[in-house]
């Protein structure tokens, strides 16, 4: 059994926060290192990253913690909670819980990039917590970098002072020693707190041996093998069977101590009892107050995602099942489609997470999925008085069966080169987006904050950002409510029959024109068959869009090399009759671009 020194004076807990790609894990490695936490024959890039999907991206979806031991300038050893913490905007809340269960951070800039949109995002939220923050200049050995403007770039875009920031190259290791200094000295050690149990769970995960994991810093008290622990949110009770720390491998321990780090089980079955930023305290001796902050993460985005065998329709279930386990951010129900057959309607924080679980599907569970246009939820007031939620634009009512309809809106934060701005304004305006606020934080980079309705970001959006900006752009945004709007249904009909996993919603003033790039981009997308093929989009019961894919002809009139001209006027007739019958009893395969296709619609 491992033991581990307790002195709060001497633990400093503290995360990394930074935007995709400014070296945050490469730096979590070098300080991992630098602690003597790996030995070299376990040393391995990106460390921290546990998953495939996270290694082949380069980026971080769930949150690690790893406890790193220190001996400072001073000749104390001190203990070092490093949180490792996903940096995209989809999974902000849990990045709020992470930087909750510290007491410091470090502000990580790409000194050639300068600040992005989820720096800023993320700076916010770590001052939000009074947490000490530490500016780091990395990649400060490129040729391109700019420290001195970079610094000035943190102090007029954060409002942070930059004079005394840290530089540093995380590939070659220079400066560390600098930053796990700066860790010791500029971040506060915990503060002590009553002695009744409070542990903030910031992150929580299935094992199958030991049941639910859940990732907790214990704020205040103390809890211990053996201890009866209550889940605030869910007012149940569990014994607690398991602790232990990540030094960086699971090492057990039989307490964790105010300002503690370290994992809890406690034979746990279910994911949804032990919720990310939920507290956990002594059964029967309970604090009087949980911890600010917890809610219940809701889906966002929404898609359909269906075996393209369907005979797999129980194996995609299953791993469903499976994967909710480890994310409860994602919900899934069954779901009909006349084209598709069985399959699930699935729930995401945002358009990365369901990239995330699609891929984990079809790779950890060999998987073939087809997964239909991303979609939001609509409130929608009937003209009996109710109100129902709308996720499946598919099952909206019919025109003239509803008064109105209500959109989710976010506020949109863009961080782009002044010379850009204008490609912005006109991509946010034509998505129905309203100006701000538009802020110049130095000669040469400008943020703007748009309103825009959520559904305009889900359709190419950020594509079309880092399109028209050269790839400088960087987008970040909140939900701010829902506002009504003049939405309509566009169906897609092949061959005369309705495809519903197409249908798309959209404003009345964009339907005509989203109905025919929709089917233009279907009709590269379908292949020929013997017969035409039309593909049409619907506005309630009018046909407002038409195309068609021409048929694969075979020259019948081949062999007629002379004679009358009705001899070849009997076998064009014949072929004719031929196509007819084979189109009543054709059905054309719509190939998976086909419903990617809707992505692509500008």
């Amino acid at each position: 059994m491992l033991s581990i020194l307790s002195d709060p004076l001497l633990i400093r807990n503290f995360s990394i926060i930074a935007h995709v790609d400014h070296g945050k894990t490469t730096l979590a490695d070098r300080l991992i290192e630098h602690c003597g936490g790996l030995t070299a024959r376990e040393q391995v890039d990106q460390f921290l990253d546990k998953m495939d999907i996270e290694r082949q991206r380069g980026i971080t979806i769930k949150a690690q913690a790893v406890l790193l031991a220190y001996k400072a300038n001073d000749g104390k050893t001190y203990q070092l909670n490093l949180i490792d913490t996903p940096g995209h905007v989809d999974f902000h809340y849990e990045v709020s819980r992470s930087l909750a269960a510290c007491d410091g951070a470090l502000l990580v800039v790409d000194a050639a990039q300068g600040v992005e949109a989820q720096t800023v995002a993320n700076t916010y939220v770590a001052v939000d917590n009074d947490l000490e923050i530490i500016p780091v200049l990395n990649k400060i050995d490129l040729p391109s970098a700019r420290p001195d403007e970079i610094c000035e770039e943190i102090e007029s875009v954060i409002g942070l002072d930059a004079s005394d920031a840290l530089h540093v190259s995380a590939k070659t290791g220079q400066g560390i020693e600098a930053v796990l200094e700066a860790v010791v000295q500029r971040i506060p050690p915990p503060q002590l707190g009553d002695q009744s149990l409070q542990g903030l769970i910031f992150d929580s995960w299935y094992d199958p041996y030991r049941g639910v994991v859940a990732l907790v810093r214990i704020v205040s008290g103390e809890i211990h093998k053996g201890m009866n622990i209550l889940f605030c949110s869910t007012n149940k009770i569990h014994e607690c069977t398991f602790i232990g720390v990540y030094k960086p491998f699971v090492s057990e321990l039989n307490s964790l101590s105010v300002g503690m780090v370290g994992i809890v089980a406690a034979q746990i079955k279910d994911i949804g009892d032990a919720r990310v930023g939920d507290t956990i305290t002594n059964a029967d001796a309970p604090c009087a107050e949980p911890l600010e902050g917890f809610k219940a993460v809701k889906p966002m985005v929404f898609a359909g995602l269906f075996p393209v065998d369907s005979g797999d329709y129980e194996r995609l279930k299953e791993s469903l099942e499976k994967l909710v386990l480890n994310d409860a951010a994602v919900s899934y129900d069954l779901e009909t489609s006349d084209a598709l057959g069985f399959g699930f309607r699935c729930g995401f924080l945002g358009l990365l997470h369901m990239e995330i679980i699609q891929e984990r599907l079809e790779n950890e569970y060999n998987l073939n999925l087809l997964t239909t246009a991303p979609s939001v939820k609509y409130h929608v007031w009937l003209n009996k008085g109710d109100v129902v939620e709308i996720e499946n634009p598919a099952k909206l009512p019919n025109l003239g069966k509803f008064k109105e309809i209500h959109e989710p809106m976010i506020k949109a934060f863009v961080h782009v080169p002044k010379e850009y701005l204008g490609g912005v304004f006109q991509l946010c305006e034509g998505r129905r987006g309203v100006q701000k606020e538009l802020v110049f934080p130095n000669a040469n980079r400008a943020r703007v904050e748009y309103e825009l309705p959520l559904a305009e970001i889900v359709f190419g959006f950020h594509d079309k950002l880092k399109t028209l900006s050269r790839g400088y752009a960087s987008l970040d945004y909140e939900p701010s409510g829902y506002r009504i709007a003049e939405l309509v249904r566009v169906d897609v009909h092949i061959n005369g029959e309705k495809v519903d996993a197409l249908s798309v919603i959209c404003h009345r003033s964009v339907a005509t024109t989203r109905g025919r790039d929709l089917c233009e981009k279907m009709k590269e997308v379908i292949p020929r068959q013997m017969y035409d093929v039309a593909i049409q989009a619907v506005l309630g019961s009018r046909v407002i869009v038409r195309v068609t894919v021409k048929a694969l002809r075979k020259d019948v009139t081949a062999k007629c090399y002379g004679g009358d001209i009705s001899r070849k006027r009997k076998l064009l007739e014949k072929q004719k009759k031929g196509k007819r019958r084979m189109k009543s009893v054709g059905s054309v395969e719509l190939p998976q671009e086909a419903f990617l296709a809707i992505l692509k619609v500008d």
